[in-house]
C-alpha cells in the first residue's frame, strides 16, 4: 500500500508543499477555492491503487506553498508556469493533469498552452472557456451586473474580513452551502446590494457523510495562519490574465480531456454555462466524457468520491 507523502519542494520561485501518493504515471490534482490539497485525499488513495503517480500541490496562494501579494502574480500564465515547473521539479517529461473550480481553468490552460507536456486533462465543475476577448468581470458590467460574488472578491481586504472573522465557520458555511446536501439556493452568484459572500449561505446543524469535521479544521487552521488574500488574488488577476491571453483567443484543446461535474453546482447556472456544456466537443475535440452527476453540488470529488475516482481511473487507463 502506498502511503501519503507530503513535501515542500522548490518549484521556480516558489516553495511548494505537495501531497503524493503512488508509482507510475504522473498525475496532477489541481484544487480550487477555499481549499488546500486536502480536497483531493480520496483520489490520491484512488489513483494510487490503480498504479498511478498521484501529486497534489496546495496552488500558489494557498496552505504550505508561497503566496506573493501582488495580485498581479496570479495570473494564468504564473498558474500553469507553477505545474510546468512542478513537472520538471518531479523529474517527469509528461503528465495527465486534472483541476476542479479555480484548478479546472489551470488544467485547461496547461494543457491547452503546452500540449507536448500535458497528454491529458480532465477538469471538474468548471468547463472549458477558450480564451475571449471580454473576460467575465468586463462582460458583467456590460449588462449592468455590479453585485456578482466574482466583483466583492476584488477590492482587497473586504472579503478577507468577512472570511477571517471565523474561517471554520466560514468554510463550514461555503461547503455545506454550495453542496447537493445544502438549500436550494445560489451561493456563487448575484448578492444582494451590501451583502457579504457568508449571507447567502447556512450553518449546517449537521454534517453530510462526506464533509468531515476534522478536514474543516485542517483547512480552516491553514488560512487562520495564511489569510485568504492568496486565494482571493486568484479572482484578482482575471482582467490581467485576459490581456496576456489575447494571443491564444479562440484556442481549443485536441488531447483526451473528460469533464464531471454536479448537477446541483452553481458554476452550471451561470449565464451561458449550459450551453458551453452542450456544446462542449466543440472546443474539446478530444473530449471522452461529459459526466453530469445527478444530486451532487459543487464539490464533486469530494461529495462524490467513489465515482468521480473511478471516472478518473476509467479515462486514465483509456488513455
Amino acid at each position: 500500500m502506498h502511503e501519503l507523502q507530503i513535501e515542500t519542494l522548490q518549484v521556480g520561485a516558489l516553495r511548494m508543499r505537495v501531497a503524493s501518493q503512488g508509482s507510475g504515471p504522473l498525475v496532477l490534482l489541481c484544487h480550487g477555492f477555499p481549499e488546500s490539497w486536502s480536497a483531493w485525499r480520496h483520489q490520491l488513495a484512488a489513483l494510487a491503487a490503480a498504479g498511478f503517480r498521484a501529486v497534489a500541490p496546495d496552488m500558489r496562494g494557498y496552505g504550505g506553498t508561497d503566496a506573493p501579494p501582488d495580485a498581479d502574480a496570479y495570473t494564468m500564465l504564473h498558474l500553469v508556469g507553477d505545474m510546468v515547473e512542478l513537472v520538471n521539479v518531479l523529474g517527469e517529461r509528461e503528465a495527465v493533469i486534472v483541476g476542479h473550480d479555480w484548478g479546472a481553468p489551470v488544467a485547461w490552460h496547461a494543457a491547452m498552452l503546452r500540449p507536448d507536456l500535458f497528454r491529458a486533462v480532465a477538469g471538474m465543475s468548471v468547463p472549458f472557456y477558450p480564451p475571449a476577448r471580454d473576460d467575465l468581470l468586463t462582460a458583467l458590467e456590460r449588462q449592468g451586473v455590479h453585485t456578482f460574488y466574482m466583483q466583492y472578491f476584488q477590492t482587497p481586504g473586504v472579503a478577507e474580513a468577512e472570511f477571517e472573522a471565523d474561517p471554520e465557520a466560514a468554510l463550514r458555511r461555503v461547503t455545506f452551502s454550495m453542496s447537493g446536501d445544502g438549500p436550494d439556493r445560489i451561493v456563487a452568484g448575484i448578492l444582494n446590494p451590501g451583502a457579504g459572500f457568508l449571507d447567502n449561505t447556512v450553518d449546517p446543524e449537521t454534517l453530510p457523510s462526506w464533509l468531515d469535521r476534522e478536514e474543516i479544521a485542517y483547512v480552516a487552521g491553514e488560512f487562520a495562519r495564511t489569510g485568504f488574500r492568496g486565494g482571493l488574488n486568484w479572482y484578482r488577476a482575471i482582467r490581467r490574465t485576459s490581456e496576456l491571453m489575447a494571443a491564444w483567443r479562440g484556442c481549443v484543446i485536441r488531447q483526451p480531456s473528460l469533464f464531471v461535474a454536479g448537477a446541483k453546482d452553481d458554476v452550471l447556472k451561470f449565464p451561458g454555462a449550459q450551453a458551453r456544456i452542450e456544446h462542449l466537443a466543440s472546443v474539446l475535440p478530444g473530449l471522452r466524457g461529459c459526466h453530469i452527476l445527478e444530486g451532487a453540488g459543487h464539490w464533486i470529488q469530494r461529495e462524490r468520491a467513489v465515482e468521480v475516482s473511478n471516472l478518473l481511473v476509467a479515462f486514465l487507463k483509456g488513455l
